[in-house]
């Protein structure tokens, strides 16, 4: 007679170290396209979600949400008939997401892509993007690309919302994201520093004219 057990699932905290191993691991392998040696708090990601609502929403989506710690903050806080999505371009974040967050859509897909990802899934319009990526990282070409999808897909009123650090406001990229989004959107509100999180950061929030 053979018997077999069932393996225990990974603690919270397991999951947690394992998702900062996989993190600091793709950092090092690409260090502008992760764009920060840590993934980002929980006191971060909180206050990234902070007022929008979403148990009210249709459809939210998360570019880039690497290992997911922001991911953990959403999920909870949706609604019963809310869809989420989540792009992930990069393989090893991806694939960790997948075994942090199983049964949770997500797509290994550049953010670009986001409009036809969104339709060809039914999940348009949006009603909110949370971004986790490296903005002041990328050149002018590549951030108009991803600010035009995101509008593309954004019902009207829709939020973007998006994180950055201080270092970054001084980066000729940093600088050049925080002064398109004002043209791109009816109104940008951007947190205080959030200092439990390394390194510190803020909240920047673009919601989309009606």
């Amino acid at each position: 007679m053979t018997t077999s057990t069932k393996a225990p699932a990974e603690s919270s905290t397991a999951l947690r170290k394992r998702g900062r191993v996989a993190y600091i691991s793709q950092f090092i392998k690409q260090p502008f396209v992760i764009g920060a040696i840590a993934p980002s708090s929980p006191q971060l990601a909180r206050r990234i979600i902070q007022g929008l609502g979403l148990d009210k929403a249709s459809v939210v989506v998360e570019f880039g949400p690497g290992t997911g710690v922001c991911t953990d903050e959403i999920l909870p806080r949706l609604g019963p008939n809310t869809r989420f999505l989540a792009i992930e371009r990069n393989q090893g974040m991806y694939d960790e997401f997948r075994r942090r967050h199983p049964g949770t859509t997500i797509v290994n897909d550049s953010a670009e892509n986001a409009r036809a990802i969104c339709e060809a899934r039914g999940m348009l319009p949006v009603d909110c993007i949370v971004s986790g990526l490296p903005w002041a990282s990328f050149p002018d070409d590549l951030q108009d690309r991803l600010l035009d999808a995101i509008l593309s897909v954004l019902k009207p009123g829709g939020d973007f919302v998006t994180f950055g650090y201080h270092i970054g406001t001084w980066l000729k990229a940093g600088k050049r994201f925080y002064a398109e989004l004002p043209k791109r959107f009816e109104r940008v509100e951007r947190s205080e520093i959030v200092w439990q999180n390394f390194p510190p950061a803020f909240v920047v929030r673009s919601t989309k004219a009606r």
